[in-house]
């Protein structure tokens, strides 16, 4: 498992406002990129030249209204702060809420911001570390799948049983220094149709 100082982070902020750049930046830690845009049209070209973890944006933006973007931002795998004016948060939420984006409301503190930040934070830490899990175990499973094909090929060609066809490729791997995996696949390229 990763360690949560070992998971390096990229931000985007998107905001008319300076002050606004100002407070999100004291509540950065383990940002490896922090860039910001000033409107959406900026902003929706960066997030499709880089993959962000995190997308911060203070409606209404100069040239939108910022739901738009945070919704394009969403479907390309970043997690979405959305802070937007009083008047309009219920109806924001009611849009933005079933693509996973947090809605906060304006006027916002720093405490606020901080924390949210923290839970998008550890939102994509988990995420980041079940996809690992999810790779190791697809790696596990074509591993299997392979060495399973190499038994096959020896038991049909060479006349082993199970038992000595896993030994054999588990023995040759040792031998060898590599993967059980990479022996298999030497297996079905030497006996394979």
């Amino acid at each position: 498992m990763s360690r949560k100082e070992d998971i390096q982070h990229s931000i985007l902020i998107v905001s008319a406002s300076e002050q606004f750049d100002a407070i999100v930046k004291k509540s950065l830690k383990d940002f490896i990129t922090v860039d910001s845009r000033r409107s959406g049209t900026p902003a929706r070209r960066c997030t499709l030249e880089k993959d962000y973890d995190l997308v911060v944006i203070n409606a209404p933006l100069q040239d939108e209204s910022g739901e738009e973007l945070a919704k394009d931002a969403a479907e390309r795998g970043a997690l979405v702060l959305l802070v937007v004016p009083s008047e309009t948060y219920s109806d924001v939420v009611e849009s933005v809420t079933d693509d996973g984006i947090m809605v906060i409301s304006k006027p916002v503190h720093r405490g606020q911001i901080d924390k949210s930040i923290r839970y998008l934070v550890a939102t994509r830490n988990r995420i980041i570390t079940l996809q690992k899990k999810v790779r190791s175990v697809e790696e596990k499973m074509e591993e299997l799948r392979v060495v399973s094909r190499a038994k096959i090929l020896l038991i049909e060609k060479k006349h082993m049983s199970e038992d000595e066809a896993h030994k054999f490729i588990g023995k040759k791997a040792m031998d060898n220094g590599v993967s059980r995996k990479r022996i298999a696949e030497a297996i079905i390229d030497d006996l394979g149709d």
